[in-house]
């Protein structure tokens, strides 16, 4: 987890600097964000907890995202997503939020959804504040690792800087 050192120090240093806690919503990543955040030492300041929902079953039942989203809209989607980030916050005692649905392959494409298509989010209470289509090139590591760096962009990018 060391390449995301820098991202994720900034990151910190952000959400400290206004007293946030962060929680994480993660499919395609398994987890690799939450690995990412809490690999820095000190990160239980401002790092709240992760939610791994590799499943549909697992976005409905730990994040509250409706099953009949997910069937109209695909779990690769920017509802899904979208409702992935504000799940967290939801379950969580978090105030910011990032979530991330995706295909890192080799298999899972579907017409009109090719490997390396992620949907990201990010919430804070009072509303959303971003989502947005990747389309990520490279076998499933190289995905999920630019998924990775794209989200803790994201979240930076959504915090004014200490």
């Amino acid at each position: 987890m060391k390449q995301f050192e820098t991202a994720v120090l900034a990151l910190a240093d952000a959400l400290s600097a206004q007293g946030l806690k962060l929680a994480t919503a993660e499919s395609c990543t398994g987890g690799l964000i939450a690995a990412a955040c809490t690999a820095v030492a000190g990160s239980s300041d401002w790092f709240e907890r992760g939610f791994v929902t590799y499943s549909n079953e697992a976005k409905t039942e730990l994040l509250g995202v409706d099953a009949a989203l997910i069937k109209a809209h695909g779990a690769v989607s920017e509802e899904v997503a979208r409702a992935m980030a504000e799940g967290a916050l939801v379950h969580s005692r978090a105030q910011i939020a990032v979530a991330v649905t995706g295909i890192a392959g080799p298999g899972g494409a579907t017409k009109g959804k090719p490997v390396g298509t992620v949907w990201l989010a990010v919430a804070r209470l009072g509303g959303l504040l971003h989502s947005e289509l990747l389309s990520l090139g490279g076998d499933r590591a190289a995905v999920r690792e630019q998924t990775v760096q794209h989200a803790l962009a994201r979240l930076i990018a959504a915090l004014p800087q200490a």
